[in-house]
This record gives structure tokens, sequence and C-alpha cells, in this order.
């Protein structure tokens, strides 16, 4: 038989389990959730409480199984679940079967577990309240409203929500900044992960980080990790109690999906061939920023400056500039009788949108002072990930700026990103584009979460009379110039190029 240890996340106890802990139990499981010190109960306190505590609460589970039963063990982290999980599994890895990353990060020895909460401002506000030194200190949990910000809460119903505010706990501040202590021992335990879709997780979103050479990710690989999804947010014991049952049996018997580590042999899609056949036209490399100037060029030309998405990863190798997809299109513009300009900049996690801003203005600067670029004509193409990064131009465009183009771009931080900051919010910058020529390139198979970024900022640019110019690709997938080899992939790049550069030279 099969007992399954259930440990939830941040502000939470046992009661978010019941549901799925009824349908465990159903078929043939047996269940135990855990009741973290200082969370479990309304009469708890979490003075004293650490990281250390809560690893040695999932420990004591563990033993009082062993006594009892020679049950297989499966432990179940949710969210910060998981760093006690993985903690307890490195004291007991003898007796753990497997252990379930249930839409959570991955535990680092040395790591806090604030150091996976992806939010900045809700980094900052931890130790802001830690700052304080008050002994004990704990962080207050989320208002009703409140909950989204820690992670989507789609699919879950407002009874339910309004349950999880009523019953949540404060969380003991030493859980989230005392360092999680491993030897390694849990590395031999089988690992399986459960992503949610709703909350901007898939497998294919990470198997694309592992393509780009994530460092953090690349053990997964060797690991033999398996992987299953849910189309939910980040509550599926609330949203999808019994799917997420059904899920953890499957993940309990090792099912699921395996990541494939890049293979020289057979290069990840981001690093095959352009799909239009383009001029080979030179590049000058000086920084981090390539030029794609049209040989024997007269007089000052235009120029379009083509922003990678992301977040890509600091070790990735090849760096953007040298994806042929990007450099496809700088050629291609460059065939056309405009300057190509590719940069390499710093999106590498989703907290550095500032710093990839920063170094895009940069760079557009560079390249408007070029000599052989007329500083007057000049466009801005942004890919995936640095859609945000259009609303600095959409907000304030400058009079040189003659067009912004975005291909199956992420216009919006994604549920499992946090906050990226006011200042990136194209759907809210676009009312201030005035007559300043935009091109969407939008793909028909699109991520659900993506897609409703792109929606809300198309329905805002038309409320607002923008002038935007929508390119579909009805079966086009994300990254579709890249992965969907197709004369219907190649017509919608044949027309992107030819209305973006169409805009710099009428």
């Amino acid at each position: 038989m099969t007992t399954f240890i259930l440990v939830s996340g941040m502000f939470t106890g046992p009661h978010v389990w019941e549901s799925t802990a009824a349908r465990l139990e159903e078929e043939g499981a047996r269940v135990h959730a855990v009741a973290l010190g200082g969370l479990g109960d309304a009469g708890t306190s979490g003075a004293g409480v650490d990281l250390e505590a809560h690893v040695g609460d999932v420990v004591a589970a563990i033993d009082g199984v062993v006594r009892v039963a020679s049950d297989e063990i499966v432990l179940v982290g949710h969210d910060y679940g998981i760093h006690p999980v993985v903690g307890a599994a490195d004291r007991r890895a003898d007796s753990v079967n497997r252990i379930v990353y249930l839409d959570s990060g991955l535990p680092r020895d040395g790591a806090p577990a604030l150091a996976a909460v992806a939010d900045q401002g809700l980094r900052e506000e931890v130790l802001r309240v830690a700052g304080g030194g008050v002994p004990g200190a704990v962080l207050p949990p989320p208002a009703r409203e409140e909950w989204r910000h820690w992670g989507s809460t789609a699919g879950v119903p407002d009874t339910e929500l309004d349950r999880l505010t009523a019953l949540a706990r404060p969380q003991p501040l030493g859980t989230l900044l005392q360092p999680l202590s491993l030897t390694g021992a849990a590395a031999a335990v089988p690992m399986s992960g459960v992503l949610c879709s709703g909350n901007g997780a898939s497998i294919a979103l990470v198997q694309a980080r592992v393509n780009l050479g994530e460092p953090t990710l690349l053990p997964l690989v060797d690991a033999g990790m398996s992987f299953l999804e849910l189309p939910t947010g980040h509550w599926p014991m609330l949203s999808t109690p019994a799917e997420l049952a059904d899920t953890l049996l499957r993940a309990a018997a090792g099912r699921g999906s395996r990541l494939t580590a890049p293979d020289a042999a057979s290069p990840p899609a981001h690093l095959g061939p352009f799909l239009l056949d383009v001029p080979e036209v030179p590049r000058e490399r000086t920084g981090n920023l390539d030029l794609y100037v049209p040989p024997a060029a007269r007089g000052p030309l235009p120029a379009v400056v083509l922003v990678h998405g992301g977040p890509v990863p600091a070790e990735a190798r090849p760096t953007p500039r040298d994806w042929p997809v990007l450099q496809g299109y700088a050629r291609g513009v460059a065939g056309r009788g405009v300057v190509g300009a590719v940069l390499d900049h710093g999106l590498h996690t989703v907290n550095d949108y500032e710093r990839a801003a920063a170094d895009l203005a940069d760079a557009v600067e560079r390249v408007r002072a070029d000599p052989r670029v007329d500083s007057d004509r000049v466009a801005l193409w942004f890919f995936s990930g640095s859609g945000p990064l259009t609303a600095d131009w959409l907000g304030k465009p400058p009079a040189w700026l003659r067009c912004v183009a975005a291909n199956y771009p992420i216009m919006a931080a994604l549920p499992n990103w946090g906050r990226i900051g006011v200042r990136f919010r194209p759907a809210e910058a676009v009312a201030h584009a005035g007559s300043l020529p935009l091109v969407l390139v939008r793909v028909g198979l699109e991520n659900p979460e993506i897609a409703a970024t792109v929606e809300e900022f198309v329905h805002a640019a038309l409320a607002c009379g923008a002038a935007l110019d929508v390119i579909d690709v009805p079966n086009g997938h994300h990254t579709f110039d890249a992965i969907d080899r197709t004369d219907e992939s190649r017509e919608a790049v044949r027309r992107a190029l030819r209305t973006v550069v169409g805009h710099l030279t009428a």
C-alpha cells in the first residue's frame, strides 16, 4: 500500500487537502496531511519556528508511517511545502519511495525558501518584516484579493477561496529565511513534478528552459524526473481535487513525461535554420550588439532593433544574438535595404525587466548614433517574453520611432512571475501610443495563459484606437518561426517583414 504524506504551502495547513485526501483514500491509499508547526491550528504560535522545525515535522510523519506499516511512502510538497519535504527526504532517504513537487520550486542546499519566491515585491516585504528584528516575527497571511500574488487562483471556487482566507495562518519568518541544509542523500529518491499550467508552468516551457541551458534544471534530466500537468491554477487541491488525486496516483507510479538533454547532433528548435532564405549579410559585433548593414549602402538607412524574449538563463550558449531565428530576421530586413540590429540584453530572470529595459535603451541610442543609420527612422521588434518591454515605448513614443512590432509576445506577467512592476504594462501604456504603427504577430495555438495577456492588450489597443495591425498565424505555436516550418509560417514572416520595413521606408 502507498501512504501519501501531504505538505501544504505558506499560510496553510492540512485542511486544504481534505477533498484530495478523500479521493486518494477511495482509491485505496493511506493519507497523512502534515500540520506544520505554527500553521496547523488556530491556537498554535509561530514563535521560534524555522525551516528545520518544519523538516522535523515531516520526518516525524515519515517515522510514524514506518513504525506501523511497510507502506511505500510518497512525499508531496506544494509550494513552500517542498522545502521541508526535500529536507525530510534527505534525512530519511531509505524510507521514502518518491518525492512529488506540486507546482513548486527546486530547493537547493544552502538556499532559503524565500529564494524560490518569484515576486520581488513579496521578497522585499518579507525582508522588511524581518528587518524589524522582532523575535519570532511572522508574515501576515494574504487578504482574499491578494492570494493571486502568491500563485494563480484560477479555478478555485469562491467558497474555497473564502475558506482558504479564513483558515490562513501567519507564516513564521524563520521558515522562509533559514537556509535549507542538505547532504545530497535525497538525490537518490525518485522524483515527479506536477505542473499547473494555469499558473504559467508547463512541460513544454520547462523543456524550453532546459534547451536554453538553465543550470538548475539540467540535473532533472539526469535524475530521470517525470512530469505531469494539470490545466488549473496554483491551488489544484481546491480547484480540481479529484483530478489532483488521480495525478498523484500516476506520479506515485512513476508515470509522466521526461525531459531530454540538449543534443549537439539534434539541436533544439530555436537553433535550427531560419525558415526563409535570406541574404548572407555579414554582421558587425560591438559589445552586446550586432549590426547587419546592407552591402553597398548609400546614405543613412532606417534600422530595426530586434529584441529577444526570455527570461534566458545567463549561462545559455549560444546567446540570443547567435540564434538563427533572430539572425534570420536581421538579414531579412537587411535584404530589404534596412539595417538589422540584434542585442543580448539582461533578461535572465523575471526580476530583470528593468535591467533589460536599460540595456535596450542603450542599444537603441548606439544604433541611432551609427552614421550609417537614419536616426529618425527606427523600428523596435520584440519577441516572446520581451513583450512587457514594449510599455516604455508605447507609453511615450519618441518621434523617431516609426513602428513597434511583437511576435507571439507575453504582454503581462504570467501568474507564476509575481509582479514585475507597474512600468511594464503594455495594455495600459498603449493608450498613449497615438498614431504609432503597431504590428502584432499572433499565433492560434498559443499557451492559454500567454494568449490571455495578448487578448487583453489587443482589447486595450482597439479601445483607444491605436494603429494596430494583427498578423494571425492560426496554426502557429509560440515561437512558430522556429518550430513550425510550414507555408503558413513562412507567409506570416514574409508579411511581417514587409509590414515593418514598409513603415520605415514609406
